[in-house]
């Protein structure tokens, strides 16, 4: 059945998260080949990937907080297990900023 009122990222989620895979795999990359974490290769993969973390945690934590509270009249365990799964995109949405900030700083 389909969400009576989509998240706004919609199907741009699954195209956003590929870039963001994209970009992990490169910097990871550059840092294995012995690259500092400092050089471009490194710094401009990761700061477009935490960028992108950003929307796609909160649109993700949206799903998942509205799926919550749809299990929890059915199974209550699913509900609850899906607002720890929220607090973790909340989480992850919060360190992602930080990640940002920091990468704009250094």
């Amino acid at each position: 059945m389909p969400e009576a009122n989509p998240p706004l990222l919609g199907d741009w989620f699954i195209y956003l998260s590929v870039i963001v895979l994209a970009c992990g795999f490169i910097a990871i990359t550059a840092l294995e080949f012995g690259n500092d974490a400092g050089t471009l290769i490194v710094r401009i993969p990761a700061l477009i990937a935490a960028a992108l973390l950003v929307p796609i945690s909160a649109d993700a934590a949206l799903r998942v907080w509205r799926s919550a509270w749809t299990w929890l009249p059915v199974d209550r365990n699913r509900g609850m297990f899906r607002f720890v799964w929220a607090a973790v995109l909340v989480a992850t949405l919060v360190v992602s900023g930080a990640l940002v900030v920091a990468l704009l700083v250094l």
